[in-house]
């Protein structure tokens, strides 16, 4: 059985989460937890809230011990210029606010590679 959490429109940049997420793919729920708890950035910390809520979707329906992380993936958002600094030639330059959509999926069954 399936068990997905995602966070839509986190506010951080696609690329950065990406680093933080190959660290956690293929493993057990619970061994992903622990390395999320020793990488000190941002996207650590949203992607161990998403961890968490998957591990919470799961209930009582699967035992926490035998999840794993078959699905990490993080995708670009949407990119919103909401403050203006100056360019060259007197022009305006757009700060871009990226965004991006953190998906988890875990499965109680193991995955054969």
């Amino acid at each position: 059985m399936k068990f997905r959490a995602s966070h839509r429109f986190a506010p951080i940049s696609a690329r950065k989460a990406r680093l933080v997420i190959d660290l956690i793919r293929r493993k057990s729920a619970n061994e992903a937890l622990e390395v999320l708890q020793f990488v000190n950035n941002r996207p650590a910390s949203m992607i161990d809230k998403v961890l968490r809520s998957a591990v919470a979707n799961a209930g009582l329906d699967a035992d926490p011990e035998s999840l794993w992380v078959q699905t990490a993936r993080v995708d670009k958002g949407p990119t919103w210029p909401m403050r203006w600094h100056p360019g060259p030639r007197g022009r305006v330059m757009p700060i871009h606010k990226r965004t991006c959509h953190i998906t988890i999926e875990l499965s109680d069954e193991e995955e054969e590679t």
